[in-house]
């Protein structure tokens, strides 16, 4: 199979977005929040959980502690108790109270609105960050998150495993003002059609634009013909084995 340009790859990228904008016209983050601050806890809850769990959790958190002051004045035993069900609650628990620590002594009360500065609060990667500046600051941003990874390595856009890395390359071939738009759009992709064991290829929106297909009917042929292989190769041998033991 041919190596495609950059430029046949940015050709292609451009009609996966707008395919995806078809399919996915009102596609919404699904982590309930009301302020910035909310929507930066939220994220950082949903670390190996399901947004749905996170809602639930945040629905008394936020009652009771629904702004850094309130928050980060809180007793850390109450917060990792409303935490608990999200996993991890010990370590998320410290990390949005650090976080709501930080955003009032550093930044008067408001969440910061860039990068570089979100990623010094507590529990705040990359990821977090781009999520909250996409979301609720308006401001282009693209989160790497695992459905964004596996998406765009099926769709062939991207080559690195790096999140950074695959960040970059999205830059350079999705345009500026669909960032935000997209990875919302990719991440339900993920989660309804492109699913990591079984993806429905069948009903996929980008179907035709998509590689993917092609290469896994490939590597299933191979692992086959190799299996195939193998349990020749053991049949022989064990056939071998027993005339030798007959022999001897």
């Amino acid at each position: 199979m041919p190596v495609e340009s950059l430029a046949a790859r940015r050709r292609r990228a451009a009609r996966i977005v707008e395919a995806f904008a078809r399919a996915y016209p009102d596609v919404r983050i699904e982590l309930r929040h009301r302020t910035p601050f909310q929507l930066l806890v939220a994220t950082i809850l949903s670390a190996q959980c399901t947004d749905k769990k996170v809602n639930e959790v945040t629905r008394e958190l936020f009652r009771r502690y629904g702004t850094p002051r309130r928050l980060a004045e809180a007793d850390p035993a109450e917060i990792e108790a409303l935490v608990r069900p999200t996993g991890f609650y010990r370590q998320k628990a410290r990390a949005i109270q650090g976080a709501a620590r930080a955003i009032v002594e550093r930044f008067g009360g408001r969440v910061p609105r860039t990068l570089e500065e979100l990623v010094t609060l507590p529990g705040v990667a990359r990821k977090t960050a781009n999520v909250v500046l996409g979301t609720a600051f308006g401001v282009p941003a693209l989160a790497v998150d695992t459905h964004m990874k596996r998406v765009n390595q099926r769709l062939g856009l991207v080559r690195s495993k790096d999140p950074l890395k695959i960040e970059r390359e999205l830059q350079g071939l999705v345009p500026p003002d669909q960032w935000t738009a997209y990875t919302l759009r990719v991440i339900h992709h993920g989660r309804v059609c492109c699913t990591a064991r079984r993806p429905r290829c069948e009903s996929c929106p980008v179907a035709e634009l998509c590689p993917w297909p092609a290469r896994a009917r490939r590597g299933r042929a191979g692992r086959t013909g190799s299996a195939r292989g193998r349990t020749a190769g053991t049949t022989t041998r064990r056939r071998r084995g027993a005339a030798g033991a007959v022999a001897r």
